[in-house]
């Protein structure tokens, strides 16, 4: 059962500073994650994780079906996705790199399938970023946290998903 939705930065930021062959139980732990169904990915945020090296690269290329939601699957809502998607694109317009000369710092088309896929199943986003609005807002930037936060979204980074489950190093 889907308990998250993943964003790429919630692996690869992890992996590069907790590399698989020092923090092997870790990623054992993750990989049966991956094979227990318990992510959700859009097709774009599954293309960019396919991009992962060594043992949770192998493991998320050999469970595409556990990971990626199609669309116009039965098994899940994606009419309400294709809504969600369609309605933060226009929202967040004015913050989206691709539609902003590919502003850096920012959301990307990528980062809002991901909330917009999160928004509809109702579970938490997986993300390595962090809020960069803390204080004011900006209506220049914002951030898969910025974006959830005001979305109602749960954001959570790699060690809060490995309190959420219990694995320890």
């Amino acid at each position: 059962m889907k308990a998250y939705c993943l964003d790429m930065s919630g692996l690869s930021n992890p992996l590069e500073f907790m590399p698989e062959d020092i923090h092997q139980s870790i990623w054992a732990s993750v990989a049966d994650l991956v094979k227990a169904g318990k992510f959700a990915v859009t097709a774009e945020i599954y293309e960019e994780l396919g991009h992962l090296p060594g043992a949770i690269g192998d493991c998320i290329k050999a469970n595409e079906a556990n990971l990626q939601l199609e669309l116009e699957e039965e098994s899940w809502d994606w009419e309400a996705y294709l809504v969600h998607f369609e309605s933060l694109k226009t929202k967040y317009a004015s913050v989206i790199s691709e539609y902003n000369g590919n502003r850096k710092n920012t959301v990307g088309l990528n980062d809002l399938t991901i909330v917009a896929l999160a928004k509809t199943l109702g579970l938490p986003v997986i993300s390595s970023e962090k809020k960069l609005n803390t204080l004011q807002e900006s209506e220049k930037r914002q951030k898969i946290p910025d974006i959830c936060d005001k979305e109602g979204i749960v954001h959570m980074s790699f060690n809060d998903l490995l309190r959420a489950e219990g694995i320890k190093g």
